[in-house]
């Protein structure tokens, strides 16, 4: 065996947004095996889409990190963009899981930054990192993710557990405010994720076709994305642009909040499929757009993330700091601080800074 394996067996770790989950098994620090996604709409349950992927794997393991799109706090969990719901403890039991962690997936992803490599990021802009400043994280999938690290002053980092994505939305010209008034017409609060999601984008082309008077087709997110890409589609190439505007204030936000200049990395799953176009998009000119404090958010870099499972690497993190390990440190990566009280079920065996 090799000494780095984990000595009771492979862990469990998950990365449950409110379309698909990603499951895998870490058989050693940072070393993924296993990779598979799982409709979330296919399974009854959580605990339903947990039992198929063991089975299908044919592994029983004991350790298990669950990083999922929603607030955790207390032993219920009710995911705010599915229909799953459970208790951590209850789920624990029926798994036959001596460990389960249950953690916000964008609080995972956030747990990874500080091991990702070069080739896992691509820069979009200008800017450049000040080391040991504020991190931002934001993405946009079914919901809208947004995190962040901060230094503990011992070397260290410590992740945000956020739920920023459902501020309210913040409009920047005519046009997004037209979007905004539309949107009131069926919502009394439009949050910032209502607009700059995968769901936002069929919201957004609704709203823009209504201020022009356009008769149009409902079409799905990858739809929009597929025909604003093509350009064909001025209707949906609108969208992506209003969209990317939206998520340039988003993350400008983000950065004056935290005075992220450590750099706002981008998660989720709805940029990475607008590819190249992305650096081209409003996204950055809006970044950069904010009056007297524009050459702050100028000099700090954007960074789209396209690693295959950085959320699954921050949870296993996590899962290590939990078990007391601390082997879940990725080669070259800075040390990063315990992350705060997610909510584990721990059976059976005590950890001193549990």
């Amino acid at each position: 065996m090799h000494p780095a394996f984990y000595p009771d067996g492979p862990r469990l770790l998950a990365d449950i947004g409110g379309t698909n989950a990603r499951f895998a098994l870490e058989r050693a620090p940072g070393q993924l095996s296993a990779v598979r996604t799982l409709a979330c709409d296919a399974y009854p349950r959580f605990e339903d889409a947990v039992s198929a992927y063991l089975a299908s794997v044919g592994i029983a393991v004991q350790h298990a990190a669950i990083a999922i799109a929603n607030p955790v706090d207390g032993d219920a969990v009710r995911m705010t963009n599915h229909h799953w719901a459970f208790s951590t403890a209850g789920a624990a039991h029926e798994l036959g899981l001596e460990t389960l962690l249950v953690v916000n997936d964008f609080t995972a992803l956030a747990m990874s930054l500080p091991g990702l490599m070069p080739a896992d990021l691509v820069k979009v802009g200008g800017g450049a990192t000040r080391p040991g400043a504020a991190i931002g994280l934001v993405g946009a999938g079914t919901g809208l993710g947004v995190s962040g690290l901060v230094p503990n002053g011992a070397g260290g980092w410590t992740p945000l557990q956020s739920e920023g994505g459902h501020v309210a939305f913040s409009p920047a010209d005519e046009r997004e405010v037209a979007v905004l008034r539309h949107c009131w017409e069926r919502y009394s609060h439009v949050s910032a994720e209502r607009l700059v999601s995968g769901p936002g984008l069929a919201l957004i082309r609704e709203a823009l076709a209504a201020r022009q008077g356009l008769v149009f087709e409902t079409l799905e997110p990858a739809g929009i994305v597929a025909r604003g890409l093509a350009g064909d589609d001025p209707l949906c190439l609108e969208t992506l642009e209003c969209f990317a505007g939206m998520l340039g204030t988003v993350a400008a936000n983000l950065a004056v909040t935290l005075g992220a200049r450590g750099g706002i990395y981008i998660g989720g799953g709805v940029v990475p499929r607008l590819g190249e176009w992305f650096a081209r998009s409003p996204f950055r000119a809006r970044f950069e757009h904010k009056g007297r404090f524009s050459d702050f958010t100028a000099a700090i870099p954007t960074l789209l993330i396209t690693a295959p499972c950085p959320a699954l690497l921050g949870a296993g993190r996590m899962l290590g700091d939990h078990l007391g390990d601390h082997l879940g440190e990725r080669a070259g990566a800075h040390a990063l601080a315990t992350a705060p009280a997610p909510m584990p079920v721990t059976r059976e065996r005590e950890h001193a800074h549990c």
